[in-house]
C-alpha cells in the first residue's frame, strides 16, 4: 500500500512539468527528459523506471488513458506521436517519428537533416519486449507486435506482425472469429 503512496506524491511532483497530466497516472524515477512540456499523459498511465522522452522542435508525444508501459521505454518525437487508450508496452521498447538522413557522405549522419513521420499506436494493441517502432508506422486497433520485431509501415485492426522487418503473420477474421495465418501483406491463406 505504501507503494501506492509513493506513485501519487511522484505523479504530483513530475504533473508540473508535462505538458497534462491526468490522475491517476504513475510515472517512475529516473526518467531523463528533453521537451517535457509537449507529453501529454491520460489517466491511468503506468510508466516503470528508465523512461527516456524526448521532444525535438514541433515534437510532441500523447499517451491516452489506461496504457501500461515497462521499464527503460525510449520515445522520440520530432513530430507527433499518439499511444492511443488501451495499449501495452512491454520492456525495453523503442518508439519514434524521426528518421535521419544519411545519403550525403560529405557529412555525419549527425549534421543532416531529420526526416519525420508521424507515429501512432492503436488503441488496445500490444508491443511485445525489445521492439522497435519506427518513423511512420501506423498500427491498427488490436495490434500485437512480437518480442525484438522492427515495425514500419501501416498494419490493419487485429493484425499480429512479428520479425526484423516486421510483417503480418495473422488476423482476426470475423468470417471465422479466429486468428488464422496470413501471408505477409494480411491476405488470409485460406483465400488465396
Amino acid at each position: 500500500m505504501i507503494y501506492k503512496i509513493i506513485w501519487a506524491f511522484q505523479g504530483l511532483l513530475l504533473s508540473f512539468f508535462f505538458g497534462s497530466y491526468k490522475f491517476p497516472s504513475y510515472v517512475s524515477f529516473p526518467i531523463f527528459s528533453i521537451g517535457l512540456r509537449k507529453v501529454h499523459i491520460g489517466k491511468k498511465v503506468r510508466i516503470f523506471k528508465g523512461f527516456r522522452v524526448e521532444t525535438h522542435g514541433s515534437g510532441e508525444i500523447h499517451i491516452n488513458d489506461d496504457v501500461s508501459i515497462g521499464q527503460n521505454f525510449h520515445i522520440t518525437s520530432a513530430g507527433k506521436i499518439v499511444i492511443e487508450p488501451g495499449v501495452i508496452i512491454s520492456a525495453n521498447v523503442f518508439v519514434t517519428d524521426i528518421d535521419h538522413e544519411y545519403r550525403d557522405i560529405k557529412l555525419p549522419v549527425s549534421s543532416q537533416p531529420l526526416i519525420i513521420s508521424n507515429t501512432c499506436i492503436g488503441q488496445n494493441s500490444f508491443i511485445g519486449i525489445g521492439a522497435c517502432i519506427q518513423a511512420g508506422t501506423k498500427l491498427g486497433k488490436h495490434c500485437v507486435v512480437g518480442c525484438n520485431s522492427v515495425v514500419r509501415g501501416s498494419f490493419p485492426d487485429y493484425s499480429v506482425i512479428v520479425g526484423a522487418p516486421a510483417k503480418i503473420v495473422k488476423r482476426y477474421n470475423k468470417k471465422t472469429n479466429s486468428w488464422d495465418k496470413t501471408d505477409s501483406k494480411g491476405n488470409f491463406l485460406d483465400e488465396i
